[in-house]
């Protein structure tokens, strides 16, 4: 006798083991054809799976979240033999589901062209179309690596003798006469993978992820339960295309890059604008809360990257330099630097917490292929923060930081932001007990924020548990800027000290915090975000001023320096251009304002302004135009 318990808490009894899909079949013939997996024990298994002892079953259909992935792992395979039956001699070696989609690496001479992609997507539907089976077979590992050599499939054979381990059940899904190596599960036939795939690009990769490997070429695809998600998926990309900061920041005249000096950026009047807005804004913040500013040297002595551990575990992304036989090198990070500043003087517990905050230049030997435009640099600089606090501190410390974290968003424009709490690794310094005090003051400071947050056991970083902060942009994409973390390690290994109140010497705890970031990175997001359309406080150029004729340059000129006298950023066009032009080639440049000036305005001295997105709103006087773009900057709109 099997009992199989079902999530409305029913129990199903049989005479003996049952299949997963025999079970749907007893419930329904309706959750018999909707059935693409089980999840047994909270295992996701086949619908062939076997349950033969008393076990808790949720059939599986389109509309649970763990569909999406089993889909995409079958688009995959389909995939996979789509392009073995085009072109014969391909190898297959590594498929799995990814974010979003999926992907294969194939080893084949000939390189795939787009109008490839376009065949093989088209086969398919075609496999799709015949609705062929999928086993799941388990083969010895000998008889295994005789069929895929014999096939002349090397990767297999590889991926047999390096990849799955021995003694591990070797397991092979087979669909009509194509199969593949693989643990599976997947869904009973390919007819019931929905009509909702897309392939999307090429591109390379080496075997195994090592450059010194042989290069395959790999094949990106997505697929969703349905249609209308794959059409939604697509037009995010077309949108995400569209703010692309890389084509935004040369067409706005932002900054650019350049082979010269690789994951560096130039940055041009306009952009520096940006900057130079963020940074001010940031720097009034840390006023605010207490924060003291500082600047740590950029090229430090071995000796101390020793003492902090970086060198032995991050010398490879650090940047390096010798000069008269000494070892030097450009930080990665600021927090060494920081610890020298607490350490340069002896500091009572009536000091703490002291709160060090700076826009620290740093340096990171990032792999070329990794690098994005400026998501991704070598070259960046950190809104960076250390408080050094007694442990009884962290928790106030915590809840005012993340107070002023939510206020720094919301004034950028991101109302969604995702919290993930990190606790304690396998691998940590520190007591049990001070790892429980601090993960429980993090807790604690999160739920007196009355924030809801995702525990990620485990995810913490060796010296210290961490909130991780993550804003969702208008186009659904999650960005991870800013962290608080905290630290027993450093300012033991860099001997930090402070007098407590009995007169001992005690170490501090050290939080390192982050709200933006990569400064960056930052506006990279920012960009893409607005599209290009940066909030008037951000906005490089705020109003533009245009005259219709020659005859109106003076008094063009005059409202230019009114709106300067007033802290505006205005400029003026007064070239021979029809107006319409001048209104066309400024509204591409996404600026907030267009205030055009002709007889009429000149005599009664207003201007005719035009709101981004094609708003006219007729003539204004120049004192109420002011207090409306004054209002407009002061609520950050």
């Amino acid at each position: 006798m099997v009992n199989v318990t079902l999530p409305d808490g029913s129990v199903r009894a049989f005479a003996g083991p049952v299949t997963v899909a025999e079970v749907a079949s007893s419930i329904g013939a309706g959750l018999a054809k909707a059935a693409l997996a089980g999840k047994v024990d909270g295992r996701l298994v086949d619908t062939s799976h076997v349950i033969d002892h008393d076990a808790t079953l949720a059939i599986i259909t389109l509309k649970d979240a763990e569909a999406l992935d089993l889909i995409r792992h079958d688009a995959a395979h389909v995939m996979a033999q789509a392009v073995q039956e085009l072109y014969p001699g391909t190898q297959v070696t590594i498929g799995p589901a990814i974010e979003d989609g999926f992907y294969y690496d194939f080893a084949r001479d000939t390189p795939f062209t787009p109008e490839d992609l376009e065949k093989i997507e088209k086969r398919m539907e075609e496999i799709v179309r015949r609705d062929l089976p999928i086993r799941r077979e388990v083969w010895e590992r000998e008889e295994a690596k005789k069929v895929f050599a014999d096939l002349g499939e090397t990767y297999k054979v590889q991926i047999i003798d390096e990849v799955i381990p021995a003694g591990e059940e070797l397991t092979i899904y087979r669909q009509g006469e194509w199969f593949d190596v693989c643990r599976g599960p997947h869904l009973p036939s390919t007819g019931k993978l929905p009509r909702a795939f897309k392939l999307m690009k090429l591109a390379g990769a080496y075997w195994r992820g090592d450059s010194k490997n042989a290069q395959l070429q790999r094949i990106y695809g997505t697929a969703w339960t349905k249609k209308e998600d794959l059409d939604a998926y697509l037009h995010r990309l077309e949108e995400a295309e569209k703010r692309d900061h890389r084509k935004l920041a040369k067409q706005l005249d932002l900054l650019h890059m350049q082979d010269e000096a690789p994951g560096m950026v130039f940055w041009h009047p306009k952009g520096w604008i940006v900057w130079q807005q963020i940074e001010q804004y940031m720097r009034r913040k840390f006023v605010e809360h207490g924060y003291q500013e500082v600047r740590t040297p950029a090229v430090m002595d071995r000796s101390l990257w020793e003492k902090s551990g970086h060198w032995d575990n991050y010398r490879d992304n650090m940047f390096t330099t010798a000069s008269e036989n000494r070892d030097y090198a450009v930080k990665p990070m600021n927090c060494p630097g920081h610890v020298q500043i607490f350490n340069s003087g002896l500091h009572s517990y009536r000091e703490l917490p002291l709160r060090l905050a700076e826009f620290g230049s740093c340096h990171r030997n990032e792999p070329s292929g990794a690098l994005h435009g400026i998501m991704r640099v070598r070259g960046f600089t950190q809104d960076d923060a250390h408080i050094f606090c007694t442990e009884a501190q962290v928790e106030q410390e915590v809840a005012d930081f993340i107070v002023m974290l939510q206020k720094v968003y919301a004034d950028f424009g991101f109302n969604e932001v995702l919290v993930k709490l990190s606790t304690r690794p396998e691998k940590r310094v520190g007591s049990d007990e001070s790892w429980d005090r601090a993960e429980a003051a993090l807790a604690a400071a999160l739920e007196k924020n009355r924030l809801a947050f995702e525990l990620q056991p485990g995810e913490g970083a060796f010296y210290g548990p961490k909130i991780e902060f993550t804003l969702k942009d208008t186009l659904g994409r999650l960005w991870q800027c800013g962290t608080i973390q905290l630290d027993f390690n450093l300012p033991a290994r860099l001997g930090a000290e402070y007098v407590a109140e009995d007169n001992s010497r005690k170490t501090p705890v050290m939080l390192h915090r982050a709200i933006l970031g990569s400064m960056e990175r930052f506006i990279g997001i920012l960009i893409e975000h607005h599209a290009g359309n940066f909030p008037l406080w951000l906005a490089p150029v705020q109003v533009m001023v245009m005259n219709i004729s020659e005859n109106q340059a003076g008094y063009a000129h005059a409202v230019v320096r009114t709106l300067r006298a007033a802290g505006i950023r205005a400029g003026a066009d007064l070239s021979n251009n029809k107006i319409t032009y001048k209104i066309r080639e400024h509204s591409l440049q996404k600026l907030p304002y267009l205030a055009v000036v002709g007889d009429k305005e000149m005599e009664a001295r207003r201007v005719s302004v035009r709101a981004r997105g094609n708003q006219d709103l007729g003539q204004l006087g120049l004192d109420d135009f002011i207090a409306r773009l004054e209002s407009e900057i002061q609520a950050r709109q």
